[in-house]
């Protein structure tokens, strides 16, 4: 199926079809399931993007302290 998904990226009309065709389902079912297809997807990359976002605020927090606690731990010079 992930050719065939891959063969009709973007052609809606054409995936409902073959969504009927494969499980045998009415085309108003297969309509259905391909939008709630595309709003599952839509959710996904939306939530990816906020976990990429709070991945990379963490990363520079982590890094800040970590060289935070390197200067603290570190003895001046003249002192």
């Amino acid at each position: 199926m992930n050719d065939e998904l891959s063969a009709i990226l973007g052609k809606y009309e054409e995936l409902v079809g073959r969504l009927q065709e494969k499980y045998g389902i009415a085309k108003d079912e297969a309509r259905h399931r391909v939008d709630e297809y595309k709003i599952i997807v839509k959710q996904l990359k939306e939530a990816n993007s906020k976990l990429m976002k709070l991945h990379k605020a963490l990363s520079s927090r982590k890094k800040s302290d970590k060289r935070h606690r390197k200067s603290k731990a570190s003895p001046r010079k003249g002192k």
